[in-house]
């Protein structure tokens, strides 16, 4: 680039749903982002680094092409389940974009590491990610800190499966006729999932099951107004997310929360009890809107890296970043 233009990078975010992937030039976005509907595999060391590489490298030859650009000066590419999976990426896919794109530096993040810096750029705080599951990532920018994200059978307490799974307990309980059921949303499991005593055998065998579990928190968020078991789970799941935003925000530094994710689309059912909760539980780290999601994050990380830094902290396991020589 001459004259002082910002480099071009190219930021990507990999998920459950599929990979897109955007060019920026310093802050602006250029053009709108790019997807493949194909979630990148994965295989026995872990997320599979030349499937991504396969779904990547058109999308990122479309972009260069329309912005008339030969190479980006950086990569960010934020992928779920990198902190436990990312082996693979580690070894081969920095090497791998260099030889395909030209590229020269490279970061390989968690997606919450993403949504973290999509959500409060370089600052002290901690961002609750909730979704179909929930984890709640923070930092004071000398080291990140992770609560939750245990999946679906061990953790992920107050996301979208957990409140589904809440609810269908409920619902349960009111076809067995013990405490603690709601005739309410035992209606809505039948009218969504049909008879109860065949809903063991509609939802254990899926290999979707969390996200069949999600499906039903809209439900459980529907009716909190006049049925006093919705609303117990949406405050249940608000405390849950509060304790984990809690365990990761730092003490000091003037740090902020913020939220992002799909599941705070049900609003102030579960909104307004986050919010309570927040303030009970961190009075000194106040809730912002989130500035963007997380491929804003991959953007802003591949502009940090492009200029030499990266503004949040390095961790092999969360941030990985590559410079070659």
């Amino acid at each position: 680039m001459t004259g002082g233009a910002p480099p071009v990078v190219l930021a990507v975010d990999s998920g459950g749903s599929g990979l897109r992937a955007v060019l920026a030039r310093g802050t602006e976005v250029l053009g709108e982002p790019v997807a493949s509907g194909e979630a990148v595999r994965t295989g026995a060391r872990g997320i599979d680094a030349g499937h991504l590489l396969e779904l990547l490298l058109p999308l990122a030859r479309r972009l260069l092409d329309a912005a008339g650009c030969e190479r980006p000066a950086a990569v960010a590419v934020g992928a779920a389940g990198f902190a436990t999976l990312g082996e693979q990426l580690r070894a081969e896919l920095p090497s791998a974009l260099t030889r395909e794109l030209g590229v020269g530096r490279v970061a390989l993040v968690a997606d919450a590491v993403a949504a973290y810096a999509g959500a409060l750029g370089a600052r002290p705080g901690a961002v609750i990610v909730a979704g179909t599951g929930l984890i709640a990532i923070g930092t004071d920018l000398d080291r990140w800190r992770r609560a939750d994200g245990w999946g679906h059978l061990l953790g992920d307490c107050g996301g979208g499966a957990w409140i589904g799974r809440a609810g269908l307990e409920a619902a349960l309980r009111a076809y067995d006729g013990r405490t603690g059921g709601s005739a309410w949303l035992l209606a809505r499991a039948e009218e969504v999932f049909g008879p109860m005593d065949g809903l063991p055998g509609r939802v254990y065998p899926r290999p979707d099951r969390p996200a069949v579990l999600a499906s039903f928190a809209p439900e459980v968020a529907a009716r909190t107004e006049d049925d006093p078991v919705a609303a117990g789970i949406l405050r249940e799941a608000a405390r849950h997310m509060a304790d984990a935003a809690a365990a990761v925000c730092p003490a000091s530094g003037e740090p902020r929360v913020a939220l992002t994710g799909g599941l705070f689309k049900l609003g102030d059912p579960l909104l307004v009890p986050l919010r309570a909760e927040l303030a009970k539980r961190l009075p000194h780290a106040p809730l912002v809107p989130a500035e963007g999601d997380p491929l804003v994050g991959a953007v802003r990380i591949a502009v940090a890296w492009a200029g030499g830094g990266l503004g949040l902290p390095y961790d092999e396991r969360m941030l990985y970043a590559v410079a070659e020589k």
